[in-house]
């Protein structure tokens, strides 16, 4: 890596950099022949791929549940769950040849926190396994009309759709709005990730879940707010089991 690069690495994966390391050598020794990326990409692994990938993570409340759909070669959901090992990352693959690969590097890598499922965000066997998700993430998968038809039942009321878009994502919101109303999501906003790390910030469309697809505006909640939220609810919660005599033991 260029030293700027490297610097880069350092501030998104910090003491955990080795192991975006050990994935982009697999990615460069495996990724082509394997189907999972083009040729013209291994020179452009960390800034258009990897290091893009993880600066999503700022979007994410601490310890969130994160499905990746359409994971393919990995990717946002392994340099999330390197960058933020609190979280816990679902990759969902219908491809066995990728879900192969996901599993090995989940396996080269110890990411404890990282489950793969092999099948498509549609069906009823995966939506029984990750329903109620925090975060679903997706990369290249899909317009996103459908994308939303498929992601949005995933999430609770509440949770966020982070789609990684390029930067035709303002022409793909003003086209699907009403389909993302229709389809149970909020407003759709542009947000950027990693300006002090890529040179070409991360550019991604947040979609909230919303209960009814009228009348309702609601805000993307940063990590502190969500953070906040759940102690909140932890306390009460609390609050509730000593008013009832309920005691844990």
């Amino acid at each position: 890596m260029t030293n700027d690069r490297t610097s880069a690495a350092a501030a998104v994966f910090g003491d955990r950099v080795h192991l975006a390391e050990r994935f982009v050598d697999l990615l460069t020794e495996h990724g082509v022949e394997r189907g999972l990326i083009g040729p013209r990409e291994v020179d452009r692994l960390w800034d258009r791929h990897v290091l893009n990938s993880a600066v999503v993570g700022d979007a994410m409340a601490e310890g969130a549940r994160v499905v990746d759909v359409g994971s393919g070669a990995g990717l946002p959901g392994i340099p999330l769950a390197i960058a933020r090992p609190d979280l816990e990352v679902i990759l969902v693959e219908p491809m066995a040849r990728r879900v192969a690969w996901l599993d090995e590097v989940v396996e080269t890598l110890a990411l404890s926190s990282v489950t793969v499922l092999r099948g498509r965000a549609e069906e009823q066997a995966i939506r029984s396994r990750v329903l109620g998700a925090d975060v679903v993430t997706a990369r290249a998968v899909a317009p996103l009309a459908k994308l939303a038809g498929w992601c949005l039942p995933l999430l609770r009321e509440g949770g966020v759709l982070v789609a990684l878009k390029g930067a035709s994502a303002g022409e793909e919101i003003d086209r699907d709005r009403q389909a993302v109303a229709r389809l149970g999501g909020g407003a759709p906003h542009v947000e950027t990730y990693g300006a002090a790390v890529l040179e070409v910030p991360t550019t991604v469309v947040l979609i909230e879940r919303v209960k009814s697809a009228v009348g309702r505006d609601r805000s993307w909640r940063t990590r502190k707010d969500q953070g906040a939220q759940k102690d909140q609810g932890a306390r009460l919660d609390q609050s509730a089991q000593r008013d009832q005599g309920v005691h844990r033991g």
